[in-house]
């Protein structure tokens, strides 16, 4: 009987299958971020049917690394992301390890083909900056005995290593701000409600409210989900309310400069008029204007922190998972006045 050597599947297999060249393949399997999405996807698909695994290690061969980690964010467009990016980057520098970049754009099919594809050898650890991930992700990870780090959110099984910051308190610390300021009549807008760190922001917000004995009007609380398109709409209709508010939490600066647009439109004036405070420190923070006050979430520390993670699991596979969580500072800037 003739019988033929199962054929070794090489990264040419890869170019012909997804219908584009050599080097844009080669470009995808190293993790460089010039090719488009759609192209990027199509060589991870097709790298995944063919069962094609980038031979990394050979840049580690005695520790059997590929000395690659995966990051996966939903877009690049956003300084809160950019300046995580940025302590990750460093960090990675620090200890020899390259940076493979999967951006999804917020589509769930997408995230679920990359990590797919990350876990596949083609990285050592995975970092997730991406919100409301999956049970089913996790839990394929957990299950692979993957490293991994959640970054800013959190995990009902408690399973997972994660660093974030003092959201409810910091919250609570820009609540308290407004009241000591002579605000009452406070407005929240709302994060993505499914995430711990929003639902913590809302909840510290209410504690600072109910120190000072000031009632929670569910009336102020407008839904932003994060983003100024968003924060703009939620942001007018809390100045259609009569009263209306003289200040508005915004749960994060995204959301606080799409706050600010809104209250331009309406020919009102910051701080003159009404307040705004934010969540975060991105660095648009500071050159807007007028400067917006803001809780400052310590961003590149939590990268660093993130990928000090990812290399103890690596290193030490046996250990329990743990949380880290950073402290948040109110950074008092111009668009915040005091109104008794």
């Amino acid at each position: 009987m003739d019988t033929q050597r199962p054929k070794n599947i090489t990264i040419f297999d890869v170019a012909q299958a997804s219908g584009v060249s050599y080097s844009t393949v080669s470009r995808v399997l190293n993790g460089f971020t010039f090719v488009k999405e759609s192209t990027r996807l199509k060589v991870l698909e097709a790298a995944e049917e063919l069962g094609y695994v980038a031979n990394m290690q050979a840049r580690s061969l005695a520790g059997g690394k590929s000395k690659v980690i995966g990051l996966l964010v939903p877009q690049l467009d956003n300084g809160y992301i950019n300046e995580i990016c940025r302590g990750i980057d460093q960090a990675l520098v620090k200890v020899g390890y390259d940076l493979m970049l999967y951006t999804t754009h917020h589509e769930k099919d997408k995230e679920a083909k990359y990590v797919k594809a990350i876990t596949n050898g083609l990285t050592d650890g995975l970092l997730l900056l991406v919100p409301l991930v999956p049970a089913a992700y996790i839990a394929m990870l957990r299950e692979q005995n993957y490293p991994y780090v959640l970054i800013d959110q959190g995990d009902n099984a408690g399973e997972s290593y994660i660093v974030d910051s003092t959201n409810w308190q910091g919250a609570y610390d820009a609540t308290k701000h407004l009241l000591e300021l002579g605000h009452s009549r406070i407005a929240f807008v709302s994060g993505i409600p499914e995430l711990s760190s929003s639902r913590d922001r809302l909840e510290g917000f209410k504690a600072a409210l109910q120190e000072y004995d000031v009632p929670f009007d569910s009336s102020l609380i407008a839904e932003g989900f994060f983003e100024a398109e968003l924060a703009i709409e939620a942001t007018t209709y809390l100045l259609s309310l009569n009263p209306r508010p003289s200040a508005i939490f915004a749960s994060n600066d995204l959301s606080a400069l799409g706050a600010m647009e809104a209250v331009r439109q309406a020919k009102l004036r910051i701080p003159e008029d009404i307040s705004i405070i934010g969540f975060d420190d991105i660095p648009q923070a500071s050159i807007t204007y007028p400067k917006l006050t803001t809780i400052r979430q310590p961003l590149e520390q939590m990268g660093r922190v993130a990928v000090k993670l990812l290399l103890e699991q690596i290193e030490k596979p046996d250990l329990k998972p743990r949380r880290v969580t950073l402290a948040t500072q109110l950074v008092v800037r111009d668009s915040v006045k005091q109104i008794a």
